[in-house]
Parts: C-alpha cells; structure tokens; sequence
C-alpha cells in the first residue's frame, strides 16, 4: 500500500475538493438514515390508529421524506463531480509527471523498453487512478458512515436482533480478503498485457509500409491477435473470480436478512418488538449490508489502482543515470573547444564501444570522425551532448569536465544533425524554429538558406506554412536532411555536430551543403561523423576510428601519402565511384 499512500499524497493539490465531496458523503448518509426512520414512525402511526394529528403527521413525514430526496439529488451532485473533477486532475498531474520524468532519463534507459510500453504506463496505469480517488476513496468513506450509522441504529432499536445480524460479516470479510489476493495478480498481468499490445500496435504503425512492402500482414495481425487475446485472457480471469464472489457476497449478506425475518418474527409475536421496528430494522438491514456487499467491488477497483501505481512509480523511482552533480554550474561565453582525455565506455558491462579515445577540437576548426560502421563514431556524440557518461577518462568543455556542467546549460551550447531525422508533425517554419526562441521569420528563412533548403521550401504549397505531417512523411529523405541542418543553423550554438548530415542528398545537393558548412566553420567548433569520405576532405583534423580506438589522426592530404587505413577507405570508396 506505499504507493497508494503516495499517490495521496501527489492529490494533495486537490484536497479541498475532497474534503467538500466527505462532507457531501457525511450529508448522503445522514439523509439515508432518516428515511427508514420516517418509514417507522409512519408504520407505527398507522397500527396505532387514525386520529386527526395523524393526518398533519403523516404530512410532516411526507415532507420530510420529499426534503431527504431532493437534498440527496444535491449532494450526490458534488460527491460525485467534485471527487471525479480531483481525480481526473491528478490523472492529468500524474501523466505529465511521468512524462516529465522520462525526460529525465538517459538514453541507457530506453536501449530495452518499447515506445508503447512506455506510453502505457503514461495513459493507461494512471487513468486507474481515477478509480481510487473517484470511486474507491468515497466508497470506502461513505460505507464506513452507513456501516457505523446503521449499527447504532440498530443496536439502538434491539441489541439482540442486532448482534445477531452480524453472524455474516466475519464470512464476508474473510472472503473479500481472500479474493483480493487472488485477483491483484490478474489485474497486474492485464495491465502488462495491455502495455505490450499498445507497444505491438505503435512498432506496427510506424512500420506500416515495412509491413506493406514485405507482405507481412497477416504475420502482424496473427500478433496483435495473440497480444489482444492475453490481454483478454486475464482480464477474464479476473472477472471469472469477480462473477463467482459477488454473488457468493450477495448469499451470504441476504442470511442477515434470513436471521430478522425468523428472530425477529419470534420477537414482534412475543410483543418484545414493534411492527414498525421490525419494518425499520428490514430497511435498516440493506443500508447495513449494502457497503459490506459493496467492498467485493471496491476491492476489484482498488486492485486495478494498485497495479496501475506499482507500474507508474516504477518509472518514477528510476534513478537517471546521468544528471546534473550537486556542484554542477552552468557554462557562460562558451568557445566550444572540446577535449577527450582517454576516455572508455560500454553500453553493457562485456562489450566495449571505445577504449581510450584523446582528440582535441578547437573553435572554429571542423572535425571529421570516419570509419566502418559500428566503431563508436556516433557513441562520441553521444558522450559530448551527454546522452551518457564515460566509464573512465574525462571530456572537458572549455577546460570543465562535462560532469560538472550543468545539463541544461551544456546542450544549449549544442546543435545535432543525425542521419534519422526527426521532424514534428507541424509546420516547416515550426520545425525550422524547434529548439530556437524568439526566432523571426527572416531568420527561419536565412538559416534555410544556408542549409540550400528555401527553394524547395518555396515550391511548396503553402510555403514555410506547409504542414509536413507526422515525422515528416511529406518529405524527402534529403528535404528532411536540409530542414534538420537549418533547425541547427538557426540555433547558433558555439558546437555544430553533423552525423552523416548529408547521407540522403544528392551528390550535387550534398556540395551546396559542404559549401553552407564550411562557412558555418569560421566561428564553431564542428564535428562531422561521415561515410561519404568526399564530406570530410577539408575537414581540419580526421580521426580514424577501428575497433573503437583512433588508428590515424591528420587531414586528408597527411593521411592519404600515410597509406594507411584512411587511404585504403578512400580507394574503395572513389573506385566504387
């Protein structure tokens, strides 16, 4: 129950709310209990025998019970929209918590999850909260009061009728214990099933045309069906329980009712019992009864609200395994000189990316990082943005260790152009803008100039107001390239890191673009990740990356007459040519 107790506590904004739909359940109960109490003394009125006070009477009780309704209409109206009005608040709290959250975390975190996994936990595990704070909460609050009005009540009218009444309720409890524990786990695997079915569904819908050009579909639609059918499969589960406890529940609560109509009976014969009490003690019994009934129910939703939160404060107290150190201090009037100094990483514990990696890149200078694909190339980058910490060794800012910057202030001294780029479902003059404030118009345009991406901009239908739909899907593999280099042109950052930038353009393209970068030299610090070995030619300094070491370091000219690794890359690729 900790992560209940928490998730209270996160509704604390929405206490108030909370407190008003309590006083409206303290209102509800007080009313229901004075209708059997109405029903009584009319009872007892009519054995005794007409009389002229009875009629005026009669018509006071009929108020009064006209009075209990309409209040009741009232009160139920707040209890009901204010607890679901702070539940769906703190719902939509929790949902941007995580989220916020996730932001949080390093990109080690999502080597082994799913997208939809993740969006799961966001949407689906915490609607369940919903349930607890709506549902769950007030029922609980409001059948205490009836269950503690009741008894006094009943006590009050006949203590032995009473503690007879009561023979059931240790069977009742002990049977919504045992049916909690054995449905707590249906409830959790279904929230996991459904979690792998939306992360199925997501990877399907973003490989739709994968699926389409391999002719996959029924492949895919036989997993959906087995993901839907788990899914299914323990959620009837769960219900199978819940059909064979309810009515048990039910059988059980209705031997209370068993007991007055025979003891009760003996009673009212012995003169040891009024009629009306007898009626009143009947009407009394079903308010009793009712909540015990109730708690099967409550049980099942309570259930449901626990999984969903162990789920939720699952992500939540995943510790981010790169953050800003206690010390940390933003970084001013950043020049953009980077420096490894031996630096090693792996992304698991037997398998290393790079072993002992030293290079300096100077402001103003461009360099080229080459090599077979899956050397660390890309894993270098990710170490200078901070994606990741090294295992050993340092990587300095300026002369400051990464560690001891502080995130925020790091990346905004950062733009990245990766080969997959990924573009907003919005406007072109939006995704330009990504990441820039206050960016004007003319600006968005220069800097789209300078990645040679206006032109095409301009022939199209509504210009930079053109929306590019969902991951750009309206573009070209090198539109989307142009667009990315002008979202990084625009930012002016001190460091500009281009990863295979030009991988999807053309060969006449991709010169233009070489010409905007080496304009955008003069005053930034830039490193270039490359496989097309024409890219990197007047790159300053060219690393040569084998095995996740630096094998050769120099310019093209030094390490062309080298003869060396560097050459042997370029006779291939230019033969090829």
């Amino acid at each position: 129950m900790k992560n209940i107790i928490r998730l209270v506590k996160y509704s604390r904004p929405y206490w108030h709310l909370l407190v008003i739909s309590a006083a409206s359940i303290v209102a509800i109960t007080v009313l229901n209990l004075i209708g059997p109490r109405l029903i009584t003394w009319l009872i007892d009125i009519l054995t005794d025998g007409f009389s002229e006070a009875s009629l005026g009477t009669i018509r006071i009780i009929a108020l009064a019970l006209a009075a209990t309704y309409i209040l009741r209409i009232l009160f139920r109206y707040l209890n009901s929209y204010l607890s679901h009005k702070a539940a769906w608040n703190l719902v939509a709290d929790m949902r941007v918590k995580v989220y916020d959250h996730l932001q949080k975390l390093s990109l080690r975190f999502y080597q082994d999850k799913q997208t939809g996994q993740l969006m799961s936990r966001t949407v689906n595990d915490t609607a369940t909260f919903e349930m607890f704070i709506a549902h769950v909460v007030p029922e609980l609050f409001g059948n205490a009061l009836v269950v503690i009005g009741v008894a006094v009540v009943l006590f009050s009218t006949n203590v032995q009728l009473a503690l007879l009444t009561l023979i059931p309720i240790p069977f009742l409890l002990l049977g919504s214990w045992i049916f909690a524990n054995r449905v707590r786990p249906n409830f959790r695997a279904a929230q996991g099933n459904l979690a792998e079915l939306n992360a199925t569904l997501q990877d399907n819908i973003s490989g739709m045309k994968e699926i389409q050009v391999f002719n996959q579909q029924r492949r895919e639609k036989d997993r959906i069906r087995v993901k839907a059918g788990s899914y299914a499969q323990a959620i009837l589960h769960a219900l199978k329980l819940s059909a064979i406890f309810h009515p048990t529940v039910e059988a059980v609560s209705s031997m209370g009712t068993v007991i007055v109509v025979l003891f009760g009976g003996f009673l009212a014969l012995d003169n040891k019992i009024s009629v009306g009490d007898i009626v009143g003690f009947m009407l009394y019994l079903n308010l009793f009864y009712q909540p015990i009934s109730n708690l099967a129910r409550i049980t099942e939703d309570l259930q449901q609200s626990i999984a969903g939160a162990d789920r939720v404060f699952e992500v939540l107290d995943t510790e981010p395994d790169v953050k800003d150190s206690p010390d940390a201090v933003d970084i001013t009037g950043c020049r953009g000189e980077i420096e490894f100094d031996n630096v090693s990483f792996r992304y698991t514990d037997d398998v290393p990316v790079l072993q002992d990696i030293s290079f300096r890149a100077e402001p103003g200078k461009m360099v080229a990082l080459v090599g077979p694909t899956g050397v660390g190339k890309t894993t270098i980058i990710s170490l200078i943005a901070r994606f990741y910490d090294p295992d050993s060794g340092s990587i300095r800012l300026d002369g400051k260790d990464l560690r001891d910057l502080t995130l925020s202030s790091l990346r905004n001294q950062i733009s990245i152009v990766l080969q997959d780029v990924f573009l907003f479902s919005g406007t072109v003059a939006e995704n330009i803008a990504y990441g820039s404030k206050n960016a004007t118009m003319e600006d968005i345009i220069r800097a789209a100039k300078i990645a040679r991406a206006h032109e095409f901009i301009m022939e199209m239908p509504e210009g930079y107001d053109t929306v590019i739909g969902e991951r750009g899907m309206k573009l070209s593999g090198g539109q989307k390239q142009r667009l990315s280099i002008a979202r990084a042109v625009l930012r002016n950052t001190p460091i500009l890191i281009l990863d295979e930038a030009t991988a999807a353009v053309d060969v006449e393209t991709e010169a233009r673009i070489q010409q905007a970068i080496q304009e955008l030299t003069e005053n930034r610090t830039v490193i270039v990740v490359a496989h097309r070995l024409s890219t990197v030619k007047k790159a300053d300094t060219i690393l040569v990356i084998e095995d996740g070491r630096i094998v050769e370091s120099g310019n093209h000219s030094e390490l062309y007459a080298y003869n060396g690794v560097y050459r042997h890359l370029c006779d291939i690729q230019f033969r090829d040519q």
